[in-house]
Formats: structure tokens, sequence, C-alpha cells
């Protein structure tokens, strides 16, 4: 297996983690305030990280910190942007400036990197975001039509725009440090930055009332959907074009379709099954183009 088949690989698990976080998310979000749980998982990824990391530790990788609050920052930006959001819009609306992600990481890869984008991967994105977009609607063309872009979807925006110069910005502001101590430091920078923006909310929680279920998510958000993810995109952004890591973002919302089917939640209807297909058969395009 090639180098970029690995980092597809890798981005095919990513897509897989995330899906799951979704669940868990929801079954903690009425016990504990989302951005303590963000913080939480910030904590949980560095001390599985550091452990994997401490061998790799020297004064060299400490020169220029300003890096890792930059990486950190902006996925930690992301976060803090998203919940800001759902305050003021719904889940659908949010997903739906999702989609515009990975056409961003594009083009920030284009400015920061020259990482060109062909024509065909254009337009596998293109068709990976329209078939994201009728998942997310059920096939509703209405409801698609009547999409607004008010104060809750601005804020996503720009969230988005971080989390799409993410992945960019960690390549070109690694100076070759391996990818589980770069991952480390970065998710350093973001529990820093959390802690701040959730300091009031710490202080308010109740943490030994917590139930079972939201430290549960804690640990899987922290362990996986954090660490895990964290490194996952580290690797792949090292092999593959930042528009093509980000591009496999679209595939969570078909891995979600999945477990709720497998865990006997129901299947889709047959009117969304399109929007899959675009998907996936974007995402092989992408994969079978020479990187």
């Amino acid at each position: 297996m090639t180098e970029a088949l690995r980092a597809h690989a890798a981005m095919v698990l990513f897509a897989a983690v995330i899906s799951v976080s979704f669940t868990l998310g929801d079954l903690a979000a009425p016990h504990i305030d989302p951005a303590v749980l963000t913080a939480l998982r910030f904590l949980t990824a560095a001390i599985v990280l550091s452990a994997l990391s401490v061998r790799h530790l020297s004064i060299a990788v400490f020169k220029s910190t300003w890096r890792y609050f930059v990486v950190g920052g902006l996925i930690a930006g992301y976060f803090i942007l998203m919940f800001e959001a759902l305050r003021l819009t719904d889940p659908v609306s949010t997903s739906a400036v999702f989609t515009l992600t990975p056409i961003m990481s594009a083009v920030f890869g284009y400015v920061l990197m020259r990482q060109a984008t062909s024509a065909l991967t254009a337009c596998a994105l293109t068709l990976a975001g329209v078939g994201a977009i009728w998942v997310i609607f059920r096939g509703d063309l209405q409801a698609i039509i009547s999409l607004r872009f008010g104060t809750g979807e601005q804020l996503f925006f720009i969230g988005c725009a971080m989390h799409a110069l993410y992945t960019p910005a960690g390549r070109l502001l690694n100076r070759g440090e391996p990818v589980v101590l770069f991952s480390f430091l970065s998710i350093c920078g973001g529990l820093i930055v959390t802690t701040i923006y959730a300091f009031n909310e710490i202080l308010l929680t109740p943490f030994r009332a917590l139930p079972t279920v939201a430290w549960s998510a804690v640990l899987y958000l922290g362990i996986f959907a954090t660490a895990g993810t964290v490194f996952l995109v580290q690797y792949a952004t090292r092999r593959l074009p930042s528009g093509k890591v980000m591009a496999y973002g679209y595939l969570v919302p078909v891995f979600v379709i999945l477990w709720e089917g497998l865990l006997g939640h129901g299947w889709i209807a047959p009117v969304v099954i399109p929007g899959v297909i675009a998907i996936v058969a974007a995402l092989v395009v992408l994969i079978r183009e020479a990187d």
C-alpha cells in the first residue's frame, strides 16, 4: 500500500470515529456544558498523547511555541464558534455550512503551500458537497431552497474557515516534529484556548455529580475523536492536499446513517440514497486520482 493510500485509509477511519461522537455527544449534552465537554476532551487527549510523545520531547520543540497555539487555537476556535452558532441556529443549517469546508481548505492549501487543485478534484469535491447537502436535508428540495444564512450561520462559517485553515497550517508549521509530538503540542494549545473560553462554566460544573454517560462521552471524545483524529489528520496532511483531506468530512453522515441502521434505529429513505452514492463516488475519484 502506498503512502497516499494509507493517508486515504486514515481519513476513512477518521470519518468513522467522528460519526460515533455525534451519538455520544447527544447523550451527554443534557448533563454537561458543551464548552466544558470540549475542554475535558482536549485534556483527555493531551494526557493520552503525552504518554506517546514523551520520548520525542526536547528543548528544540519549544523554541516556536506560538505554532502550537495557532494550530490548536484554530481547531478550538472551530468548536467554540460551533457552540455559539448552535445557540442561534439549528444543526441542519450548520451541517450545510460545513460542506463548504473542503473547498475552503483547498483554497487555503493553494494560498499557503501552492497545492494546486485539478479540475477532476474540484468536480469531485463539488459532487461530494452536493451529495452531503442532499443527505443532510434528506432529499427535501424545499428545505434546501429555504436555507437561510443568518447570524448563526455566519458565525459557523468563520468557524469552518478556521477548521479549513487548520489542515494546511499544520503542514506548513510543522518543522520536522514527529506527527504524534506535533499533535500533542497542538492539542495543548487548543486546551489552553478552550479553558480560557470556558473558565466560568468549568468552575460551575459539578464534576462529581456527572452521570456515567457524560464521562463515557468525555473519554471517547478525548481518546478517539480528539487524540486519534488529530493524529490521523496530521498524518494524512503530510501526504495529501488539504482539500482531499477535508473532503472525508463528507463521509461522516454516511457513517452516521450506517451506525443508526445497524443499531436498529431505522434505515434512510430511498430518496436519500443518491446523496450517499454521490459522496462515495466522489471519494473514490479522489482516491484514484494521482496525488
